[in-house]
């Protein structure tokens, strides 16, 4: 299939809707457009369009944008996206843009986008493991406690349970 610059803007906003896919920070545009397109291309996360007619842009050009948009969603950076994506053909990110969008119709609540308003608050649990809020919250410090003392009691790994 072959599609205009404005059809392939449109079609891969109408999946990316269908399928709550958003762009996990506030740096890059929620909506994809003609323009996004263009700047993908400029940067070399697209292939070269095949020709410059009016249908100009094939099913790879737009599994290629389906593929950036779910790592934005997932907040991956354009560099690291781009090496992702360097040299993958049709049939690889076919499979990755199929996996992806099976897996976002099994989430029962999607993670919703982050608003440039908001407020992180983060709450070291171990090295390894925080609790992050989005509107800046905090936990007393018996809660802190009573949350590391459950995971050690889990066996979750860097939780020792403290002899008595």
């Amino acid at each position: 299939m072959e599609y205009s610059l404005e059809e392939l803007a449109q079609n891969v906003q109408d999946w990316c809707k269908s399928r709550g896919i958003q762009p996990a920070n506030g740096q890059v545009a929620e909506a994809v457009s003609e323009r996004t397109i263009r700047y993908y291309r400029t940067l070399g996360l697209l292939d070269a369009s095949p020709g410059a007619y009016l249908r100009t842009f094939t099913e790879k050009h737009r599994l290629q944008i389906v593929a950036i948009r779910i790592y934005q969603a997932q907040g991956l950076p354009l560099r690291r996206i781009h090496e992702q994506l360097y040299g993958k053909s049709e049939a690889e990110l076919l499979e990755f843009v199929s996996k992806a969008g099976k897996q976002l119709e099994e989430i029962d609540t999607p993670f919703e986008a982050v608003a440039t308003s908001e407020r992180w608050g983060v709450v070291p649990l171990s090295d390894d493991l925080l609790i992050v809020s989005r509107r800046g919250r905090s936990l007393p410090t018996h809660l802190i406690r009573r949350l590391q003392a459950t995971l050690a009691e889990a066996g979750w790994p860097g939780f020792e349970t403290k002899p008595n």
